[in-house]
C-alpha cells in the first residue's frame, strides 16, 4: 500500500477535455499531490446515452490532442474502457489515490453514477470531489423570485446577467506532476473512427478537434464575425457563427473563457446576441438538471397523447436529405457531410419533421444525437422539445416554419442550397427553393427532373401545415 503522504489524486476527465480553465484540474493540483489524468470510455452505465458515430469520431481526435497536451506538461493520459463506477475504483486501488477530482455532470444517468461512486469511494476512505466545469452557473443557484425554477428563457437570462460570473478563469499549468501510470488502453483499439467506408472524410475536412482547435475557432470568430453576429448569424450560406458548439460539447474550451473573451472583444448588438446564445446553451443544461426526463418525455404532459405518425419512408427521406424541400435537404446533407448544421436550418429541418411530417421529436433527436459532432444531451433535448411545442418556453403549436419562405429570406442567393443540393444549382433563384413551381422548360433547361434527379416533396409546405394544425387542434389541452 502506498503511504498516504505519497498517494496521488486522480483527475477524471469526462467532457472537460482541456487544460485551460478546468476547475477539476485546478482542484487536483491544489491538493499538492501528484495528479494522474484518466479518461474512461463508459458505454455500459444504465440509462447512458452513449456517444453517436460523429461524436465518437470527434472524441478520438480530441483525446489524441489532449494526450499530446498532457505529455508536453509531463503527464500521461490513462485510458480505460468500461463502466466508470467500476473502473474508477479499480484505478484508485491500483494507484492508491486518495481523491478523485472530476467535472460535475449534467446528464441524469451520470449524476446517479456520481452519487453511487461517491458512496463507494467514501466506504474505502476515499473522496470524490466535483467541480463545475461545463456550465457558467450553478443550476441550483438560479431561481425565480419565489425560489422556484425558471421555465422561460428571458427571465432566466436576466437572472444570469444579474448574478455574474464566479471569478476569473484558471490558466493551464505549465507542468503537471504525475506518478508512474498504471496500464492504459490504446486509443486506436477503441475503434472510435470509422473503418472502410470512411464516412468521416467530410468531418476531417471541416473540423480541428482539441483545445488548440477550440482556441483558433474562438479567435477567428471574434476577429471576423462577432461585430455583425446579430445581423448575419441567420444566413446559412456564409460563415458567420462561432462554430464553437462541438468544442463546448466536449469541454475543449470553457463557456466562461468564451464569455469573457467575447465581452472583451465586442460590444453592442452583436455581443448581446452572442451572449444570449451562450445562455440558451446554459438554459438547456439548466432544464436537463431540473427535469431529468427531458430526453425521453415531453415537459408538457398533454403532448404524451399527441398522435405522432409512424412513417419509416418519410423519416428516411428526411434523414438522407431527400424530402424534396431544398432548404430541408440542404441542412440534412450538411449534417451528414460535416457532422454539423447551421442553427437556423436546424430549426427549419426540425419543424419540417415534427410539424409537416408529424413524426415524433424523439426520432429527430435520436438522429441528431448520432450524426452531430456537437451532440449535447441538454441542448439536443431542449431544442427538439422547443420546436415540437412540448418543452419549456416552447414555440406555440401554430408556429410552423415555412421552409420555402425561410429559404427565400435567409438564403436569397441560394448559396447554401446550391452547395449541398448541387443537382438544383442551375435553377434560377426564383425557383430554387420551390422547384415544383418551376415551369417544365425551366426545369428542362436546368436538367432537373422531379422524381428523377431530385425528389418530389414528401409533403408540400401548405398541405403539411394544414395537416399539422388539424392534429394539434384535435388534441385537448394543447396550449397556444
Amino acid at each position: 500500500m502506498m503511504p498516504r503522504d505519497a498517494a496521488p489524486v486522480l483527475l477524471w476527465l469526462r467532457a472537460e477535455l482541456r487544460l485551460d480553465d478546468n476547475p477539476a484540474l485546478a482542484g487536483a493540483l491544489a491538493s499538492g499531490r501528484q495528479v494522474l489524468p484518466v479518461f474512461v470510455l463508459d458505454d455500459l452505465a444504465p440509462g447512458h446515452w452513449a456517444p453517436g458515430g460523429a461524436a465518437r469520431w470527434w472524441l478520438h481526435h480530441s483525446l489524441a490532442a489532449l494526450d499530446a497536451d498532457l505529455a508536453a506538461r509531463g503527464a500521461p493520459l490513462v485510458l480505460r474502457r468500461g463502466e466508470a463506477r467500476r473502473e474508477i475504483p479499480r484505478l484508485v486501488a491500483e494507484t492508491g489515490a486518495l481523491e478523485v477530482h472530476a467535472g460535475d455532470p449534467t446528464e441524469p444517468w451520470a449524476r446517479h453514477q456520481m452519487e453511487a461512486l461517491e458512496r463507494d469511494l467514501a466506504g474505502q476512505g476515499r473522496r470524490l470531489v466535483l467541480h463545475r466545469a461545463r456550465a457558467l452557473f450553478d443550476p441550483d443557484a438560479i431561481r425565480t423570485g419565489t425560489g422556484g425554477w425558471f421555465s422561460v428563457f428571458s427571465p432566466f437570462a436576466r437572472a444570469c446577467h444579474a448574478r455574474g460570473l464566479d471569478g476569473p478563469p484558471c490558466p493551464a499549468p505549465a507542468h503537471i506532476p504525475s506518478p508512474p501510470p498504471p496500464p492504459s488502453d490504446r486509443l486506436a483499439d477503441w475503434s472510435l473512427t470509422p473503418r472502410a467506408p470512411d464516412w468521416a472524410s467530410g468531418l476531417a475536412a471541416t473540423w480541428r478537434p482539441g483545445e488548440a482547435g477550440a482556441r483558433a475557432a474562438l479567435r477567428a470568430f471574434l476577429d471576423a464575425s462577432l461585430a455583425a453576429y446579430d445581423r448575419r448569424r441567420d444566413v446559412p450560406g456564409i460563415v458567420a457563427t462561432s462554430r464553437l458548439s462541438p468544442h463546448l460539447a466536449w469541454g475543449e474550451i470553457s463557456p466562461r473563457r468564451v464569455w469573457l473573451a467575447a465581452s472583451g472583444a465586442g460590444q453592442g448588438r452583436g455581443l448581446t446576441s452572442f451572449l444570449n446564445e451562450l445562455l440558451w446553451r446554459e438554459f438547456s443544461q439548466y432544464l436537463l438538471h431540473h427535469h431529468p426526463h427531458l430526453p425521453e418525455a415531453p415537459l408538457r404532459a398533454e403532448f404524451a397523447r399527441f398522435p405522432w405518425r409512424e412513417d419509416p419512408a418519410a423519416l428516411r427521406a428526411w434523414q438522407r436529405g431527400r424530402t424534396g424541400i431544398p432548404l430541408v435537404d440542404a441542412g440534412m446533407r450538411e449534417l451528414w457531410q460535416t457532422g454539423w448544421m447551421h442553427n437556423r436550418v436546424r430549426m427549419i429541418t426540425a419543424s419540417y419533421l415534427v410539424k409537416h411530417l408529424l413524426i415524433s421529436w424523439r426520432e429527430g433527436a435520436a438522429w441528431f444525437w448520432d450524426t452531430l459532432v456537437d451532440a449535447d444531451l441538454g441542448s439536443n433535448s431542449a431544442s427538439w422539445q422547443w420546436v415540437a411545442g412540448c418543452g419549456a418556453d416552447a414555440a406555440p403549436y401554430f408556429r410552423i416554419f415555412n421552409p420555402v419562405l425561410q429559404g427565400q429570406k435567409f438564403d436569397p442567393d441560394g448559396a447554401y442550397v446550391r452547395r449541398f443540393v448541387p443537382e438544383l444549382a442551375p435553377l434560377p433563384d426564383r425557383f430554387l427553393h420551390a422547384p415544383w413551381e418551376a415551369p417544365e422548360p425551366v426545369l428542362a433547361a436546368a436538367r432537373v427532373r422531379l422524381g428523377g434527379t431530385y425528389p418530389r416533396p414528401v409533403v408540400l409546405p401548405a398541405a403539411g401545415r394544414e395537416r399539422a394544425l388539424a392534429a394539434f387542434h384535435g388534441l385537448d389541452g394543447i396550449p397556444a
